[in-house]
């Protein structure tokens, strides 16, 4: 049996769930993959065109968002061509294209594209063609990589924001339809804040975010600007907002309205209780489309429904989760709770999962979009844990369930008498007299808590409340995660793209090579195994795993891969690996714009001081 926890251990546990989560959160957001596949270019990807093209057309698997800098051509110079501003083809999100300069003459050209998928993620990379015939180039490209810090930091921000919105709108809840109390009020408000203040930081952070600029760029006012000319931006702003609105609604619903002792009548409360039920509607769903019209529910496939469907499942898990935070802190007080307000929200809860139920199964199958993306990619994974701990929490909440009907309404009981009374003051010292009260307070908290615990029905009831938030709160970095991984049905048709586009026999297999490595301290020695798969110009997926001289899996603290085609010169090309076991790392989606010999640079370090850089050369088909 669980033991009752003491209010002395209640920060404990939080801290550490927190550090938990934050650690949880941390690596999550830099893991996310280019969410835009590019699926088509025009001129192909490789290819040799007879005369020069008036302009170079891409095409991608869902919309991006350009700016004036989203496409740039090099001549075999490294001179740019272009001409213009890119645009989309016919109003197609979908597409981006840009003018080149009249009389180019021939050579090998390289495309340098750049943009931000319309679910707010940023893309890139680069191809090449040919007008007449090959020749060499100079061009240099490097493709954008986000800066750590800046990754780190906007992923906090993006689970501090959803965090926030639970709370707030689950707390709101609660104190209307249940029961309100000091302690929800401080839920309700402490979510406001923090929405509030993710929001306005998530604004500094997103120019930096989608230009791989660093923490420094994030005060840059052109860049602010150009985050609020965009759709992701336009969100962020219309939160703030919203949240304007929100702080009025707080002061009202926890205000005047809660009193007791005030002289309206019955009639005018009940229009009061409609008015703030109407308003805060309308606030929480204003603040939940701020999601579904910049993230995953605003691209793809049926995107007219699938953002309503996604402002629902928001406000099911508003309710539901952000409830279950205000039950708790009302447990934890030792508030008395009527077994009708837990008994109302048992049916909010009850009606949340159902709301959850429907719009998650849709979600699934549009985001994921076959059985083999469920466990063939991340977000398919993410997913299936997502769901695991839903269950987990349903099995939990049905326990609370057992322990809301052993609860009774008993009349309010009498204060409990302290352990023992202060003694006097008899002329003591100030100092003196403010450790007695100090004493007496503490005796005074003491009684409390066990009249407070000897509530058998409550305890357990706070208890089971207190893992269904745990869990909770563990559910909702999985979201997070979700919401900046690319999503199944997206990686699948990436990988179609890159096969259909791929000009090399079927045969031809992917590429390894062993760079051993030595760093000169300790535990320096090694071999990093690099594979490259399918070893073809467009996408590939690069698979780094590094081992000691016994062939066992190390760790390093660092570790960076580039490519350079040094004849053409082009690169370095790098990727942001992700960690995805011990002594491995992995990539998808990295687009390689031409075959040829590449010279394949390793940097590993292996303490602060010691670290060394490595070359390999591959052949790209």
């Amino acid at each position: 049996m669980m033991k009752t926890l003491t209010t002395g251990r209640l920060p404990a546990l939080l801290g550490m769930l927190l550090a938990a989560l934050l650690c949880a959160a941390g690596p999550g957001a830099a893991t996310a993959s280019a969410h835009a596949a590019l699926t088509s270019t025009d001129p192909a990807d490789g290819s040799v065109v007879p005369t020069a093209p008036r302009q170079v057309q891409l095409t991608f698997s869902e919309g991006v968002l350009l700016n004036g800098d989203s496409l740039r051509v090099l001549d075999p110079q490294g001179a740019r061509v272009d001409e213009g501003k890119p645009s989309h083809v016919g109003g197609r999100s979908g597409t981006a294209a840009v003018g080149l300069r009249a009389g180019i003459g021939n050579g090998t050209y390289t495309v340098a594209w750049q943009a931000v998928s319309a679910d707010s993620h940023p893309v890139a990379g680069a191809f090449t063609f040919s007008i007449g015939a090959p020749s060499k180039t100079t061009a240099k490209v490097a493709t954008a990589k986000i800066d750590p810090t800046v990754d780190t930091l906007y992923g906090v921000g993006r689970y501090a924001a959803y965090a926030g919105f639970v709370l707030l709108v689950g707390g709101c809840v609660f104190a209307g339809v249940c029961r309100t109390s000091r302690a929800v009020q401080r839920v309700a408000v402490g979510g406001w804040i923090a929405l509030f203040a993710s929001t306005a930081a998530l604004i500094l952070l997103r120019g930096a975010y989608t230009t791989g600029k660093g923490p420094g760029s994030v005060v840059d006012l052109s860049l602010i600007s150009d985050v609020l000319a965009t759709k992701p931006g336009a969100a962020l702003l219309s939160r703030l907002l919203l949240l304007s609105a929100a702080a009025v609604f707080l002061a009202v619903l926890f205000g005047s309205y809660t009193r007791e002792d005030d002289d309206r009548t019955a009639g005018e409360r009940r229009d009061v209780a409609y008015g703030l039920a109407i308003g805060g509607a309308v606030v929480a769903i204003g603040l939940a489309a701020t999601w579904a019209m910049a993230e995953h529910a605003s691209a793809g496939l049926q995107s007219w429904l699938a953002m309503p469907v996604d402002v629902l499942h928001l406000l099911g898990v508003a309710a539901w989760l952000g409830g279950l935070a205000a039950l708790l802190a009302t447990l934890w007080t030792g508030e008395a709770i009527p077994r009708a307000a837990v008994r109302r929200f048992s049916r909010i809860a009850f009606t949340s999962v159902c709301v959850l139920v429907a719009t998650g199964l849709y979600q699934s199958w549009r985001q994921v979009g076959s059985w083999g993306a469920l466990t063939g990619t991340e977000y398919g994974r993410l997913l299936l844990i997502k769901v695991g701990l839903v269950t987990v929490l349903v099995g939990i909440a049905y326990f609370s369930r057992r322990w809301t009907q052993r609860l009774t309404d008993r009349t309010e009981p009498k204060k409990p008498k302290a352990a023992a009374k202060a003694p006097r003051n008899n002329g003591a010292s100030p100092e003196r007299a403010a450790q007695l009260a100090r004493q007496q307070a503490a005796l005074t908290k003491a009684a409390g808590q066990r009249h407070r615990d000897a509530d058998e029905g409550r305890s357990g009831l706070r208890r089971s409340v207190l893992a269904e938030t745990a869990v909770a709160a563990v559910l909702l970095t999985v979201t997070t995660l979700l919401t900046g991984t690319q999503p199944g049905r997206s990686e699948t048709e990436q990988k179609e793209a890159g096969a259909a586009g791929a000009t090399s026999p079927a045969t031809a297999g992917p590429a390894e090579v062993k760079i051993p490595y030595d760093t000169g301290g300790t535990n320096g020695r090694g071999t990093a195994t690099v594979r490259l798969d399918p070893a073809r110009s467009g996408n590939n997926t690069l698979d780094v795993t590094v081992t000691d001289p016994t062939g066992r899996a190390v760790e390093v603290p660092e570790l960076d891969v580039s490519f350079t085609e040094t004849q053409q010169k082009i690169g370095p090309l790098r990727t942001a690996l992700k960690h995805i076991a011990p002594g491995r790392w992995e990539a998808t989606g990295f687009q390689l714009p031409m075959a040829g010999a590449w010279q394949l640079t390793l940097t590993v370090r292996t303490s602060d001081i010691d670290q060394v850089t490595e070359i390999g050369n591959v052949k790209i088909n």
